[in-house]
């Protein structure tokens, strides 16, 4: 049944957006500070090694476990979320990720506890990767799901901005911690902050999600439709089409991120001489470009449809893999800039209508699940390993590979974009 208009549920408009977008806002501030402090901190706490670059590699396996344990998050919060509603789901997912992302604040280095440290820092990581897999379909679906059809992309793209909130909160942490404590201070103490206070973060996330009511979609769904037992065998058995495309249609989307954050942060700072406070720098400024173009493709990819929106973008990331040596190779600040600027502009435009294009792949009965593993299957593919790859293509061979690999992805989600199932499922 399609719903008209939120005001015919129990949430506000205010209550819904702002309950989505906190929790997104909140699961990847957790997600992003360990993205940088694996690049910035751990090869040297947790991975101590005479060749800095398999520090550097070590640490960056360790960030895509998180990756791996996405999808059995959304497959264990999407059965919850499918069968007992989305609202308790949420909750839960949010204390998975704050909790796990507090604990590595207290961890101890490799020096006083050695190979249990890194064990130690690989399972909070998987704790990390289980709640946020289980957050982000619930918070599109709290959108979408009181959303009228004319403005679903518009309502999705709120928890998308999530995203590049938490980006900004966690570099600028790091950024200003750097610039306010000595290097040995912020190796010996100031890197646990921000997983500590974020669980400040997490107790306001915890407080707005239990005040928001159930879905009116879900509500609906559960009067009139038939129960699905297990919506994880029935995504296997009737939405294979839906599942194996939307995946590989989401995966440039992680592809491109994660080239334009990990990647080039850690190229920056070990091959291009840049400072560590200046990659930061450089990184912040571009997430206000991401920031921007969510929106504004949340407007076109309602006026011209989802698909369509995510076809153009795609194409336009399938060129832009072919300017990688031109930006990267010059070493200049000012090229980087531009380089890092578009590409999380263009990560905006494929980002900001990707929840809503896989949430109406799927039904309501099975769409947490569905729209949670689509998502976080293509995690895997495209982010999981990403940044290792393009520091080997980068090193081993020259850094245009790592625009071919980006461009090589962009292809196969253009083509599943153009191939996957067309039928678009009512709210």
């Amino acid at each position: 049944m399609t719903q008209d208009a939120p005001s015919k549920g129990k949430n506000s408009i205010q209550h819904v957006l702002f309950g989505s977008l906190i929790g997104t806002t909140i699961e990847f501030f957790d997600f992003y500070i360990y993205a940088n402090a694996a690049v910035l901190v751990f090869p040297q706490l947790f991975f101590p090694s005479t060749d800095a670059t398999m520090a550097t590699l070590q640490s960056l396996a360790t960030f895509s476990i998180a990756f791996l344990s996405r999808p059995l998050g959304s497959a264990f919060f999407g059965h919850f979320g499918d069968k007992i509603g989305r609202k308790f789901t949420l909750v839960a997912a949010l204390l998975t990720m704050g909790i796990s992302t507090v604990a590595i604040g207290f961890l101890p280095s490799y020096a006083s506890i050695g190979i249990v440290a890194p064990l130690l820092l690989m399972l909070c990581r998987f704790g990390q990767g289980v709640g946020l897999g289980g957050e982000w379909g619930g918070a599109v679906l709290l959108a979408i799901e009181n959303a009228p059809p004319n403005k679903r992309a518009w309502y999705g793209m709120f928890p998308q901005l999530g995203a590049p909130i938490g980006l900004l909160l966690s570099g600028g942490t790091f950024l200003l911690l750097t610039d306010s404590m000595s290097n040995e201070d912020f190796m010996n103490y100031g890197w646990r902050i921000p997983f500590i206070a974020s669980s400040l973060l997490v107790v306001v996330g915890f407080y707005i999600r239990t005040k928001i009511s159930e879905t009116p979609s879900f509500e609906q769904a559960k009067k009139v439709a038939k129960e699905v037992k297990i919506p994880f065998f029935t995504l296997l058995t009737s939405y294979k089409n839906q599942l194996i495309f939307g995946t590989l249609a989401a995966v440039t989307t992680f592809l491109v991120f994660y080239l334009m954050t990990v990647f080039t942060l850690s190229w920056a700072t070990s091959d291009l001489g840049f400072t560590k406070r200046d990659a930061l720098l450089i990184q912040l400024f571009s997430v206000l470009f991401f920031a921007l173009f969510i929106p504004v493709s949340a407007v076109v990819a309602d006026a011209i449809g989802r698909r369509k929106m995510l076809v153009w973008a795609t194409i336009a990331i399938a060129v832009f893999g072919f300017f990688f040596p031109f930006f990267l190779s010059s070493g200049s600040a000012v090229l980087v800039t531009v380089f890092v600027c578009i590409g999380m502009a263009l990560m905006g435009f494929t980002y900001g209508p990707l929840g809503t294009f896989l949430s109406e792949l799927f039904p309501t009965q099975v769409r947490y699940s569905g729209a949670s593993l689509t998502f976080n299957l293509a995690g895997i593919f495209g982010a999981a390993f990403a940044p290792m790859i393009a520091i080997w293509l980068a090193t081993d061979y020259d850094i245009s590979y790592v625009g071919f690999y980006l461009t090589g992805a962009a292809c196969f989600s253009l083509l599943s974009l153009l191939v996957i199932s067309k039928v678009e499922h009512k709210f």
